[in-house]
């Protein structure tokens, strides 16, 4: 599958300077999502995974079927304020500004063997993020998979740990 055929490029967005990379023309296809979502289901399976993390909020579009695809748990990780229970936070950098991401504090269990899945890897902050939550409600994160990769930002570097499955590079 050629995916960054399915791939548009949005200047400016959501600020100046910014080259967005635009996933819905992918996802739109059914036969290129289904592609996207087998490749990093492959990827996640090889890994023992038992809890797929999808990062708000494309990372729900793409971590929720390939939780499906595994018969594993999906665990959305959220902006404050969207989840009804109790939660931990972690606070950290984007390429163009701050976050704070939550999960539901019972979401992960020690022992628990989770894959993150992403839309995009850029700097690796919301990945770091992601991988604090886990790890501090006592899971294990055994892989990160992302249908892109902006590799000139290095968000790779900060992720050397983890197994990585990426479907395209930019």
């Amino acid at each position: 599958m050629k995916y960054p055929d399915y791939i548009k490029n949005v200047p400016n967005f959501p600020i100046a300077g910014i080259q967005f990379k635009d996933i819905t023309p992918l996802i739109g296809d059914g036969d290129a999502f289904r592609a996207a979502i087998d490749e990093l289901t492959a990827f996640s399976k090889e890994l023992n995974t038992n809890k797929v993390i999808g990062p708000d909020a494309r990372g729900f579009i793409i971590g929720a079927p390939v939780a499906y695809a595994l018969k594993a748990a999906f665990i959305p990780v959220r902006k404050p304020g969207k989840l009804p229970r109790e939660v931990i936070t972690y606070d950290y950098e984007l390429e163009y500004g701050k976050n704070t991401l939550c999960m539901h504090k019972d979401a992960i269990k020690k022992g628990d063997r989770v894959v993150i899945i992403d839309d995009l890897l850029a700097t690796g902050g919301t990945m770091e993020a992601t991988i604090k939550l886990v790890e501090t409600a006592g899971g294990t994160v055994v892989g990160l998979g992302f249908m892109i990769e902006l590799v000139a930002l290095k968000g790779r570097e900060k992720l050397q740990d983890f197994p990585i499955k990426v479907l395209m590079q930019y």
